[in-house]
């Protein structure tokens, strides 16, 4: 997004802009990894290395209260953060912890009113195995070596084997 874009994104939900909340904004909106705090600050710093970690904190504590970002809490380590304040799903892999924005064949809107309750956002999170994680854990490849079905294996040598990678080829 142009400078002047953004800086009127922020005017228009009520943030005076300046030139740490310019870049802060200008980070969220150039990435799709939902960093945390601390990762905002870490990236920003170098661009920016007068900025405090307290400027970022509150920072994004106001660019969440006026809407103009969403904070994730999607777990019990750390909230994240996110410029595209449009309806989407988030998913985050319980193995590696990343969250990614994922598409939704059936993407059900409430509405403005549920039941007599005002509907102001409407956040959804799945959890499961990253595709990333699924291809390390499928090119795993288990070696039983004399072992017969139906049996436990009597000795430790004898137990399944879980090999990666290139030593998987030449197991015996």
């Amino acid at each position: 997004m142009a400078p002047q874009k953004r800086m009127a994104r922020l005017r228009d939900s009520g943030v005076t802009p300046t030139m740490q909340r310019l870049a802060i904004l200008e980070f969220l909106e150039s990435t799709k990894s939902h960093p945390t705090a601390d990762e905002v600050y870490t990236t920003v710093h170098k661009s920016c290395p007068t900025i405090a970690r307290a400027t970022v904190y509150n920072t994004l504590e106001a660019l969440t209260k006026a809407g103009t970002i969403l904070q994730l809490t999607m777990d019990q380590g750390a909230a994240r953060y996110d410029a595209d304040t449009g309806p989407h799903v988030h998913f985050r892999c319980r193995l590696c912890g990343r969250v990614y924005d994922v598409g939704m064949k059936e993407h059900r809107c409430l509405g403005n009113e549920v039941d007599g309750h005002h509907v102001e956002s409407v956040r959804t999170y799945a959890f499961g195995i990253c595709a990333s994680c699924r291809g390390e854990r499928k090119s795993e490849v288990t070696v039983t070596t004399r072992g017969s079905r139906g049996k436990k294996p009597k000795a430790s040598s004898d137990a399944p084997r879980t090999l990666k990678g290139e030593g998987a080829r030449n197991a015996p």
